[in-house]
């Protein structure tokens, strides 16, 4: 995959900040992910699940409302309304692109606008829900008891998701306004609707609500026990698993060749001026991964810093090299598993260490499952010590460092 920075126009002229996730080589499709009520595009959903649909070869832009995160405007004078326009204007901007959107997955509040939007949007081939209300004004019963203050004095300031926000009676009347299971109804097109039945945010009778709202073609995947906010890991890869295998039968192959990275060495790292400072783009002969600092430190902590990667280097060779060993001896090897760990410490030796007299500490504990005696278990621990890239952090490498005129 890779990651692009990217700015559209919103209907109002406001500047909108996206991230796009591109693919590796050729695409089957591209979609658009709204993010949820008072989220961005950085949220863990939407990073997530957009990284996960591009790694399965559907390019997705992710994207701030209008007032919210990176994106220009006040969301003061936002509303419903707006996310909807938002969501056509990012939509229309991919297709100007030469990358017509086919898929529109919303989550929250933001899934609730995908509905009513791909029901304008005549190209749209397919639409995902994730715990999104069948009425856009559940999303007031998140500040219910400044409703009073706004209808009396026309706004009030409001505490969500932390922050104060400035919410006018023109956000509640636009929500209440808002005809979703309508949209739902007349969107001919075939949705999926994924929630949580534990969700305390937007109960699960929203689910029912667009789901017998909606006509055949539809689907209904239960998130189990999923927070209404997908902060697990395992619960954002299982919506990337079941969208990417649902949308197959809906989204067709688009040209993304002239795309494709052209590499002049075996290894292209580079940053991707998308989510944070530190997140940096990694080529391995064509294809994509991503690497970034830990949260503590400014980074976004969703993806592996530069040690996790060394550490997992490590780890892959001394799988192999066993693998390879026990292969060419004809041992009935089943699987090889290795859990490491990777730590600075001070050495044992010193009584006085200082922080440059710190070293580097690999921890590696090694399962080797199948039909083996002691001995063979001994001889491939053994064997783990000659893995190249153990020998590599062991010995003395050599870097060298140059100028370079092409990004390439």
């Amino acid at each position: 995959m890779a990651s692009e920075k990217v700015e559209f126009d919103s209907p109002q002229g406001e500047t909108l900040s996206g991230v796009l996730e591109r693919p590796s080589g050729e695409a089957r499709g591209w979609a658009v992910f709204a993010h949820c009520f008072m989220c961005s595009k950085t949220g863990l959903a939407a990073s997530r699940i957009a990284r996960g649909l591009a790694a399965q070869g559907i390019g997705t832009l992710r994207f701030d409302f209008t007032g919210l995160g990176d994106s220009g405007g006040d969301f003061s004078g936002t509303g419903f309304s707006t996310n909807v326009d938002d969501l056509i204007a990012a939509t229309n901007w991919m297709s100007d692109q030469g990358r017509p959107v086919s898929l529109m997955v919303g989550h929250s509040l933001g899934g609730a606008a995908t509905v009513v939007a791909a029901a304008r949007l005549p190209d749209i081939k397919a639409v995902v829900t994730i715990g999104a209300p069948s009425d856009a004004d559940h999303v007031v019963d998140q500040f219910s008891q400044h409703v009073p203050e706004i209808e009396a004095k026309g706004e009030a300031v409001v505490d969500l998701a932390g922050r104060p926000f400035t919410l006018r009676k023109s956000f509640i009347d636009d929500v209440k306004g808002a005809k979703v299971r309508d949209a739902a109804a007349a969107l001919k097109r075939p949705l999926m609707v994924m929630h949580s039945p534990v969700d305390d945010v937007v109960g699960i009778d929203n689910a029912t609500g667009l789901f017998l709202a909606a006509k055949h073609p539809k689907s209904f995947v239960s998130l189990d026990h999923a927070g209404h906010l997908l902060t697990r890991s395992e619960d954002a890869d299982f919506v990337v698993e079941v969208i990417a295998g649902w949308s197959r039968r809906y989204i067709g192959m688009v040209d993304t060749s002239a795309q494709a990275v052209q590499q002049t060495h075996e290894v292209v790292v580079r940053e991707t001026r998308a989510d944070g400072p530190y997140q940096n783009e990694i080529f391995i002969e064509g294809e994509c991964y991503l690497a970034d600092e830990p949260a503590s430190v400014g980074g976004s902590g969703t993806v592996p810093d530069p040690y996790a990667w060394v550490t997992a280097g490590l780890g892959a060779c001394t799988s192999m090299t066993i693998r390879m060993y026990a292969a060419r001896k004809g041992w009935d090897v089943e699987r090889v598993s290795v859990s490491l760990n990777h730590d600075k410490r001070h050495l044992d030796d010193c009584s006085d260490c200082g922080p440059k007299d710190r070293i580097d500490v690999f921890t590696r504990d090694i399962l080797i499952e199948g039909n083996l005696d002691d001995t063979q278990r001994e001889r491939l621990l053994e064997i783990a010590d000659r893995c190249p890239v153990h020998r590599t952090l062991e010995g003395e490498a050599v870097i060298q460092t140059r100028a370079a005129t092409n990004p390439a």
